[in-house]
């Protein structure tokens, strides 16, 4: 009989009875009807260790790898792969196929067909008045199946990832949005040249042009409050320049904020450039992972994307496997994205130190939130930002609710060194930050009407605007696009580039001088950045 490798990282343990687990879940017996429930699943692939430090020691020095080369030297062994699939088919699971990228193998398959091949015991799970099917233990492969595979995502489809959009405590009269907001200048909630002014990014010549931003979310915004919002800040986006990818094709939800705010901030900051935004349809982690996938796969055809927008996250503590759970499938994906220079932007979250499991309110273990905590992307924190009449900046202070301190599941990089950083091993926890506060938020328009809004969603796709900006300073340079932008960053920490946030908490962090856990290394000044990324080679 052949043995089996089981993978406990890719569950989270349910009770044996029914009844309400400590996360709040309702846990019932499956019925023979749930048995033709059909979930989608993605065994993860990690590629051998030597060519997994290979490519992290490649973005430590800068280097930028082809996404031929990604997809040729830096994937699992090919006969583990080949091996994986013809089981798979074997076993008549359906739709199997291989990702673009090579990280991943996906399925679709009946629970009563993944009880047996996996060998779990499969109960009905009821999270926020849905209910879904959902292993209750931890799945198998045989070993001779197994090699390469790191984790099965897919089979607790309850698990989620947490939106950030959060709304202010005062909100501003709504008025429809059928020309310019009459709101008072320089007073909340701002517009896209008032926050360009107070992060000295207007007047720069650059608008984004040839540049490409990606965005990912759920859902679509509509089309109507795009325009609005573009006509009431006095910006000309051609409609054509956002393009939206259903990436499963299904049907989508209703917009709710989020993918408004991103898609309205990140075209408004960079109008010039494409903004594509990747539909995942929903926030579980394999409808993302093929989101993700889509995504790099595109690097091939659109060589502009080299900015990305993620405003989703979820507290460590409550990702099972820790650093070898989902976090492993999805850092994967992200030591891709780094190596091909492009720079993920992710919001850092919006309930301070310590989040919950919803991540919306301060209540939980002190803790960071995956995905801002991983290596290879840039955490974006939060400030509080008031302008004074003449738009200057008035005061910016560190944003109570932003999401920052030390990961429980990745080693400290390299580059995160410098004033402020502390002597631990561990990685810290935003690298930069930007206006957040929710009090002095974003006009948006959401539904017809303009409202202001904020959380650290506000401050990531803000962030990818910048970088598309400064990637076409360099490009009008004569010079390639930005490289994985942290070790550079952390360069210039304490000079002109930066404006440090020296006061401040977000419960237990308080801003300092240099690196915080609150603000990071802090604000940008978007023309001391550029004048000082244009000198990378």
């Amino acid at each position: 009989m052949s043995t089996r490798k089981s993978f406990p990282n890719s569950i989270i343990p349910l009770p044996d009875e029914p009844g309400i687990t400590s996360h709040g879940l309702m846990v019932n017996k499956a019925l023979a009807e749930d048995q033709d429930s059909e979930l989608n699943i993605l065994f993860s692939l990690a590629m051998p260790p030597d060519k997994q430090k290979e490519l992290e020691q490649r973005v430590a020095r800068g280097e930028v790898v082809s996404p031929k080369e990604l997809k040729t030297t830096y994937v699992a062994d090919q006969k583990d792969t080949v091996a994986l699939v013809s089981w798979l088919e074997g076993q008549g699971f359906k739709d199997v196929r291989v990702s673009p990228n090579g990280t991943g193998v996906y399925a679709k398959a009946p629970a009563s067909q993944i009880e047996k091949s996996l060998q779990v015991n499969m109960v009905r799970v009821t999270r926020d008045g849905i209910t879904y099917t959902a292993a209750k233990d931890a799945p198998s492969l045989p070993s001779e199946v197994a090699n390469s595979v790191q984790t099965i995502a897919g089979l607790q489809p309850f698990r989620q990832l947490n939106k950030r959009r959060l709304l202010p405590a005062t909100r501003v009269a709504v008025r429809k949005a059928a020309g310019p907001s009459a709101q008072v200048q320089n007073a909340p909630p701002y517009l896209v040249n008032e926050i360009l002014g107070a992060y000295n990014a207007a007047g720069l010549g650059v608008t984004g042009a040839g540049q490409t931003i990606a965005i990912l979310i759920d859902t679509f915004p509509a089309d109507a409050d795009l325009s609005a919002f573009w006509s009431m800040n006095g910006i000309t986006v051609n409609p054509a320049q956002i393009q939206k990818i259903n990436v499963n094709g299904g049907t989508l939800p209703a917009p709710t904020g989020e993918e408004t705010l991103d898609a309205e901030w990140a075209s408004g900051i960079a109008p010039g450039a494409a903004t594509r935004i990747y539909a995942s349809g929903s926030l579980a982690w394999v409808d993302l992972d093929q989101a993700l996938d889509a995504i790099l796969d595109d690097l091939d055809s659109i060589p502009s994307l080299r900015q990305l927008s993620i405003s989703l996250g979820l507290g460590e503590t409550f990702i099972p496997g820790g650093e070898s759970g989902e976090a492993s499938t999805e850092g994967q994906k992200f030591l891709r994205f780094a190596a091909a220079g492009v720079n993920v932007f992710v919001s850092s979250g919006d309930a301070g130190s310590n989040p919950d499991a919803s991540g919306h309110h301060p209540t939980g273990p002190t803790q960071v939130e995956y995905p801002s905590s991983d290596p290879n992307v840039i955490g974006v924190g939060g400030t509080s930002l008031s302008l004074a009449a003449d738009g200057s900046v008035e005061s910016e202070t560190g944003w109570v609710n932003g999401g920052g301190g030390i990961s429980s599941f990745f080693q400290r990089p390299e580059w995160q060194t410098g004033n402020g950083v502390d002597s631990g091993s561990q990685r810290l926890v935003p690298d930069v930050s930007l206006t957040a506060d929710p009090n002095k938020g974003a006009m948006i328009v959401l539904h017809g009407v303009q409202q202001g809004v904020g959380g650290t969603s506000w401050s990531a796709p803000v962030w990818a605007g910048f970088c598309a900006l400064l990637n076409e300073a360099r490009t009008k340079a004569g010079k390639s696009p930005l490289p994985f932008l942290n070790s550079h960053l952390y360069q210039l920490n304490g000079t002109p580039a930066f404006r440090d946030i020296t006061s401040g908490s977000n419960g237990a962090f308080s801003a300092g001088d240099g690196y915080d856990m609150v603000t990071g290394i802090g604000v940008p000044d978007l023309t001391e950045l550029t004048t000082a990324l244009l000198q990378l080679p």
